[in-house]
């Protein structure tokens, strides 16, 4: 796949794309004696850096296709980028997720006045019936597995370069593969030298154990706080596995109590309640899996903003009454 791709998704998304803020953490920058920065993708118009793929894909269309519509498998996120582009261009949009997805990212999918499927027990089963939907005429804007939509979360990678041109490591929230695929490809492009490294939760880690099995594997999806990476990568897969091979300099896994304080650390430090799935790039740092250099240059993406008040109470106030993790 080509970096001009990427730029080319640029020029393309910008009406409907913030550019997004890059901040020094400096409680993170004092543990791990390195330049630790977040890239707050949580602050997009739809709470996660998912809208820049979904907005490439969908704008790529052809006016025949957009007449149409679409529909979408998704963890959630990816159903409110759909749905939010969908809704500025006047598009009937049908969203399939499975029943784990929160009340929070439903009931915001719901605002956009799109028909939602959730009666699924896993997105595999919502993917399956996107399938039948499509036969019926309406295009599959896949969440992950989609040049477009690689491309299109690559944006992120050259947002980067401009604010931290001299970047030596980028932490990346890792499932099936699309941040990571575009990010990295933006990346390389223009520094091969660059870090690339992925982070995956322990319950489900699909991109971690398709690699090391060498070819896409199906996993029992289980209750996480991270629950944006679950799903699988497609036993069909066409970019993202390879792409990942390629560009992922190291894969890490966290585990759940991690998560939650990498979540308590947003909150408690930068007044930002994020979902698990962004957390993990925080909690890989915050627990030292991720070998730092002094001074290094260190970029972590925090994916998105989508989780229940209640779970974001709840985890905060047990990590916090346990650990005091900021001092």
């Amino acid at each position: 796949m080509d970096v001009n791709r990427v730029w080319e998704a640029r020029a393309r998304i910008t009406p409907y794309v913030n550019k997004t803020p890059l901040i020094r953490s400096p409680v993170l920058s004092e543990q791990t004696k390195a330049n630790v920065f977040l890239k707050l993708e949580n602050v997009q118009p739809t709470g996660s850096f998912k809208v820049r793929g979904a907005a490439n894909k969908i704008l790529s269309l052809s006016q025949a296709e957009q007449s149409r519509g679409v529909t979408t498998f998704s963890t959630g996120n990816h159903a409110l980028a759909v749905s939010s582009i969908a809704r500025h261009l006047d598009m009937k949009a049908v969203i399939c997720v499975s029943h784990r997805v929160p009340k929070a990212k439903l009931d915001a999918i719901r605002r956009y006045g799109v028909e939602i499927r959730n009666d699924f027990d896993s997105q595999d089963d919502a993917e399956a019936f996107c399938s039948q939907l499509e036969r019926e005429g309406l295009t599959v804007i896949k969440p992950f597995d989609d040049p477009s939509v690689i491309a299109g979360q690559g944006t992120i990678g050259l947002e980067l370069m401009e604010d931290l041109p001299h970047v030596e490591t980028v932490v990346i929230p890792l499932s099936g593969g699309g941040l990571l695929s575009g990010i990295g490809l933006a990346l390389k492009a223009n520094n091969p030298r660059i870090r690339v490294v992925g982070v995956s939760v322990e319950r489900g880690a699909v991109m971690y154990e398709s690699i090391q099995a060498g070819k896409p594997v199906i996993l029992e999806e289980k209750e996480t706080l991270a629950d944006s990476l679950l799903g699988g990568i497609g036993l069909d897969n066409r970019f993202t596995l390879s792409m990942v091979q390629q560009l992922a300099d190291e894969i890490l896994l966290v585990s759940e109590p991690s998560i939650a304080a990498g979540m308590a650390y947003m909150l408690e430090a930068h007044r930002m309640g994020v979902e698990g799935a962004a957390a993990v790039g925080l909690a890989a740092v915050m627990e030292q899996k991720l070998k730092v250099d002094p001074g290094e240059n260190i970029a972590v993406i925090v994916s998105g903003n989508n989780v229940d008040l209640s779970t974001l109470l709840r985890v905060t106030q047990q990590y916090s009454s346990s650990t005091n993790h900021l001092t």
